[in-house]
């Protein structure tokens, strides 16, 4: 699995030159006008992982491999977009594809900068329109089912709990409420809800990663804005925060690794945008990487926290999954330690794994399976 997220906000907030910068891509025009946008630009970039190299060191592989994050960069939202103002519905289709959001919002002043409204800088304002537009497209989207789900209950009163469930959902989110923050009242409830959000991937069911875009001078401390950002995620149910300068992050495209966190550190900063978006996307969505190493290739593996081995298996093929037998684990540190897995099992530090095992972050794995 990789992980996908969406780069929304509204129009000038930074959003197509931060899309450049953390992607390096140069076909995502950034222009200082609405809807510069027109389609959604995506862009697949590597995880940065340290451990692959040390991993590389040993193994000798003729390839790394590491995990991906596919980043989308969707026209910006306006007041009305959930009924077709702006772009309307044309790039909210996109964002239900993504796992995750990533909402950019402006913590700089600029007068020189054009705002669809003409409004000053105001955060929790932005925040809010966003939000609203995203709660009144899934409203409009349950209502749309809801004839379908009545039906079924005329067929079969087995489906009684499904209509109870997005009854209780519609009136959620009509009271402006996103559906993330839906209360479900018992287990059957937390049921249905999953099962409508899974088939219909509500826009405000997804984690969000809220990022202030800031001058250079707000770096290394909060701004005023920043704060009201900060103050805003803990009211989110404690949504993860990011503070980048997408002109800076634009800076160090083709900046080597040192000359990159040469100038981090010397703005106080120890992580670019893009690799904290990326650790905040696998903290909030309880990610985590496994590795297998050999003369062949060192490859990452992106699995959720919990996964057990074999479904670990199934991420590099459902047939790994389908017939597995076993698994031999050796933890990162004992194969740097012991310098490779011969040194590891002479050691005594590869384990033979079965079913019920649950993967570590960090284990280099591999899979014993018959089909």
């Amino acid at each position: 699995m990789s992980l996908s997220v969406g780069i929304v906000g509204l129009p000038n907030v930074g959003k197509s030159t931060t899309f450049n910068a953390l992607t390096k891509a140069a076909n995502a025009q950034a222009a200082n006008y609405p809807f510069c946008t027109i389609e959604p630009n995506k862009a697949i970039v590597t995880v940065p992982d340290g451990r692959l190299q040390q991993l590389a060191n040993i193994a000798k592989p003729k390839q790394i491999l590491p995990s991906t994050v596919e980043f989308v960069d969707i026209a910006g939202l306006v007041k009305g977009a959930s009924e077709g103002a702006g772009l309307g519905n044309q790039f909210l289709a996109n964002i239900r594809d993504t796992d995750a959001i990533v909402h950019l919002v402006r913590c700089f002043e600029d007068d020189n900068v054009l705002r669809e409204d003409g409004r000053t800088v105001d955060p929790r304002g932005d925040v809010e329109i966003i939000e609203t537009e995203l709660i009144l497209a899934d409203y409009q989207q349950l209502e749309k089912k809801m004839d379908r789900i009545q039906k079924q209950v005329r067929a079969d009163k087995k489906y009684q709990p499904v209509l109870d469930a997005a009854n209780a959902l519609l009136n959620h989110l009509g009271a402006g409420k996103p559906a993330a923050a839906f209360p479900v009242a018992n287990a059957a409830m937390e049921e249905q809800y999953g099962e409508l959000n899974r088939e219909m991937r509500f826009l405000t069911g997804k984690t969000v990663i809220f990022a202030a875009n800031v001058d250079e001078d707000s770096i290394a401390e909060d701004n005023a804005h920043v704060k009201e950002i900060r103050a805003l995620a803990a009211e989110r149910d404690s949504a993860a925060v990011v503070v980048l300068c997408a002109k800076i992050e634009e800076e160090m495209i083709g900046m080597d690794d040192t000359e990159r966190a040469e100038m981090l550190e010397g703005l106080g900063a120890t992580e670019s945008g893009l690799d904290q978006i990326i650790r905040k996307g696998y903290e909030a969505l309880g990610l985590q990487s496994y590795f297998t190493a050999g003369p062949k290739e060192v490859r990452a593996w992106t699995v959720p926290i919990g996964a057990k081995a074999p479904q670990a298996a199934g991420v590099i093929h459902t047939d790994f999954e389908r017939g597995f037998i076993r698994a031999e684990v050796i933890a990162f540190d004992d194969y740097i330690a012991h310098k490779g897995e011969a040194g590891a099992k002479a050691a005594g530090r590869l384990r033979v794994e079965g079913k019920e095992y649950v993967v570590k972050d960090g284990d280099v794995v591999h899979f014993l399976f018959n089909v």
